[in-house]
């Protein structure tokens, strides 16, 4: 209950500071590398090569810029992130100053959760189908069951997450993810593929994409413990198949890449290119300055660090329940109960 209560009152101090008014982000995603150990089909970051990395230091050089800028939560992602020796350190630095999250492919993570669990609120570990279906989209033989493992070491240390990508190769395995989060006791999210122009096209669109929506939104209303809101499902379902567009605010999420650029409009119609250091940024200024407008219509993407901050309403009592409330609940309730048996 402390760690809600911290986040949340730091949250609505961060709010204060900035005066309230304007734009600003609350949520970061930073990706440490693009190096991965996995060769995911949908994925462009793996195929890029890394410059020079950030050191410990450029790092909290960028997380005390997010800190002016009114950023309360940060996410940690790659390539993979466990790859960096000097991780430990990294997350050391940014948990007392966010609510600090890792998305990992699990391949290490049985290895390195000792080591990290200490400074993360939850991790985030990448399945997109069961048994050989994961391991083919992934690229590499094992990743599954590297993953599966990895989740079970991880549980009883820190909350944990499946995040799940739904491609047009693993729409009949949606539902079988959610019965291995339930399986093992963790929350899962899900994000729909984008076709970047680097990778191999790998989005479902059309009505089996729909009916695998609308099946997972009657699993979120049964009770699953699927991360997304309801909202989330309807909103998707009425802007791409019901032609009702969603006010996206892309503002309210931020992306740093490996060499601590800022990239501007968002994640995926840039595909991860920075421009311009975060620390050499007046963030409040180029928020509010920006042309965002042209944006706000887009739609292209589900991608749920932009499209749930852009629904949230605090007047909304779903929203809020599962939001604010849930949250608190599964936090208060996180254990490290025994799963069940996993067959690939």
């Amino acid at each position: 209950m402390g760690l809600v209560r911290s986040v949340f009152l730091r949250s609505l101090w961060r709010s204060v500071r900035r005066g309230g008014t304007g734009k600003a982000p609350v949520i970061a995603g930073h990706k440490l590398l693009y190096r991965c150990n996995l060769e995911c089909a949908m994925c462009p970051f793996w195929r890029r090569a890394d410059e020079d990395l950030l050191s410990v230091d450029d790092e909290v050089r960028m997380m005390k810029t997010l800190v002016r800028a009114g950023v309360s939560f940060l996410g940690f992602e790659g390539g993979e992130p466990l790859l960096r020796p000097d991780l430990p350190e990294i997350l050391a630095e940014s948990h007392p100053r966010f609510h600090t999250s890792l998305v990992t492919n699990g391949w290490l993570l049985s290895n390195r959760i000792r080591d990290i669990a200490p400074h993360l609120d939850i991790v985030f570990v990448s399945l997109d189908g069961i048994g050989d279906l994961h391991d083919r989209l992934r690229g590499i033989p094992g990743s599954f069951d590297r993953a599966v493992a990895g989740i079970r070491s991880a549980r009883g240390r820190v909350p944990v997450a499946i995040n799940s990508t739904i491609t047009n190769d693993n729409l009949d395995d949606a539902e079988k993810i959610v019965a291995l989060a339930e399986r093992l006791g963790v929350g899962v999210t899900f994000q729909v593929a984008y076709n970047y122009s680097t990778a191999e096209n790998r989005a479902p669109a059309g009505r089996p994409l729909r009916e695998v929506l609308e099946r997972l939104l009657v699993l979120k209303e049964r009770g699953a413990p699927i991360i997304e809101s309801r909202e989330y499902f309807t909103t998707v379902i009425d802007s791409w198949f019901r032609g009702t567009p969603w006010r996206c605010k892309p503002w309210m999420t931020m992306n740093v890449d490996p060499q601590g650029r800022i990239v501007l409009p968002c994640y995926t119609l840039r595909e991860y290119g920075g421009e311009g250091y975060v620390w050499d940024a007046d963030v409040r200024k180029l928020w509010n300055t920006f042309e965002w407008e042209s944006y706000e219509t887009c739609n292209k993407c589900a991608l749920a660090c932009y499209l749930e901050p852009s629904l949230f309403r605090w007047t909304n009592p779903t929203m809020l329940r599962e939001r604010i409330l849930d949250p608190i609940v599964a936090y208060l309730d996180w254990s490290s109960e025994p799963d069940l048996p996993v067959s690939a």
